[in-house]
């Protein structure tokens, strides 16, 4: 009984030792900064892709249920560009109807800046047909 709780003490000494050793403390501190860049990037990189696929599931769903009023549709597709911030002008949105299919096309770009150091620019395009 004695061994077990003398390797205990000894496993929570260890412990103590790493925290207040300066190159665990550092160690530490350096894994901390790296893993909360990485997420950092992450974010940056990942929402011009959550925004590209949320605006082609907006647009196939008012393609859906557009009644043959292409302007209210291209109104509604502005719309929800507005409200996911994408760069769009009117003239960047092309609705057509073809018979009973309205087809959505849109192109755009997002560039993606990390601290003013590295800017990687991304080209996005929908063509959705409903």
């Amino acid at each position: 009984m004695g061994k077990i709780y003398q390797n205990r003490e000894v496993d929570t000494l260890k412990k103590v030792r790493v925290l207040n050793n300066e190159n665990g403390f550092f160690k530490f501190i350096l894994f901390m900064a790296v893993l909360a860049f990485l997420m950092y990037a992450g974010i940056q990189f990942g929402m011009p892709y959550y925004r590209y696929s949320s605006f082609k599931t907006d647009a196939k769903e008012l393609a859906t249920i557009s009644l043959g009023d292409l302007e209210k549709t291209k109104a509604g597709i502005l719309e929800k560009a507005q409200e996911l911030k994408l760069p769009l002008t009117e003239k960047d949105v092309e609705v057509i109807q073809s018979g009973k299919l309205v087809r959505v096309r849109a192109a755009w770009s997002e560039t993606v800046d990390l601290l003013g150091v590295y800017q990687k620019k991304f080209n996005f395009t929908i063509d959705v047909e409903a």
